[in-house]
């Protein structure tokens, strides 16, 4: 889905810690140890999952504005005041991260996910082989240590289609994107077969849509979107080391209307699934 930058990763994965990041978890965990808290038991009360918060408060998460509002009701006005002053000192990244940190936390604890995916298999259903031949190719190359990282942090957050069974998760993919065969032959016989496996779960969708369409509403690019618990829809949009998180209800729906649209473009659910297993068998 979209993405720890699913079409390179060059800056995205867990991202970098910031100094005000982390002090702004730091924060989090004294008033929440203060009232006697732990992660598990504050988590529901605020509304988030207990992993969201642990990773807020080890810096790697951007708090989102709910946060602190609803922290006031289960700390109290005083811890709520300084939650806020620390948030008011939080420093956002130039550029990409800031926003991944946005969306990555959106991703955990949406009630929908989709993505269409016009230029690479998206983040979420990339096997290791897969996700190790699109970093081999990043320009410039990763450090060896960063290009581990990333391989790490995308297959943890893949953990997020079975873990959250509740979550419907919906993809598009160009068939191309099958039939370019990136890295090789078994890379792409390794890829297919993840897809397969990942087909099956119940809350999964993986829809192809064909080398032959038409009438295709995927022109303006690859997107993905968020159902928020309180059921907003969330955008985002990544290319070339750039990224943007859409959060105008107005923005968010046409988006949606154009996924919409592509669904009914797409070979259905079963349909992709058949046309996987023939290309499996012709490599």
């Amino acid at each position: 889905m979209a993405t720890d930058g699913d079409r390179s990763g060059g800056h995205c994965g867990e991202p970098e810690l910031s100094d005000s990041l982390k002090t702004f978890g730091a924060v989090l965990k004294a008033l929440r140890d203060e009232a006697g808290l732990t992660q598990e038991q504050f988590a529901p009360l605020v509304q988030y999952s207990a992993a969201y918060i642990a990773k807020i408060e080890q810096g790697k998460r951007f708090p989102p504005k709910d946060l602190l509002d609803r922290s006031e009701d289960v700390l109290g006005a005083t811890a709520a005041r300084v939650l806020s002053a620390a948030a008011r000192s939080l420093t956002r990244k130039v550029g990409l991260a800031s926003w991944f940190m946005q969306w990555a936390g959106i991703e955990e604890e949406a009630v929908s996910l989709f993505a269409y995916e016009s230029s690479v298999i998206p983040g979420l259903l990339q096997p290791e082989s897969y996700i190790r031949a699109l970093f081999d190719r990043r320009l410039p190359p990763l450090a060896e240590e960063q290009f581990e990282y990333q391989v790490t942090a995308r297959l943890e957050r893949q953990r997020l289609l079975s873990e959250r069974p509740n979550t419907t998760f919906s993809f598009i993919i160009e068939q191309a994107l099958l039939e370019r065969r990136m890295a090789g032959v078994e890379v792409t016989r390794a890829l297919i077969d993840h897809l397969l496996v990942a087909g099956r779960l119940r809350n999964v969708e993986i829809q192809a849509m064909p080398l032959v369409q038409e009438d295709h509403s995927g022109f303006e690019g690859p997107l993905s979107l968020a159902e928020t618990a309180e059921h907003r829809w969330v955008g985002y949009v990544e290319a070339h080391d750039s990224s943007m998180l859409i959060s105008d209800p107005k923005a968010a729906s046409a988006m949606l209307q154009r996924y919409g649209k592509m669904r009914s473009q797409a070979l259905s659910h079963q349909a992709t699934a058949s046309l996987l297993e023939q290309m499996r068998g012709a490599l």
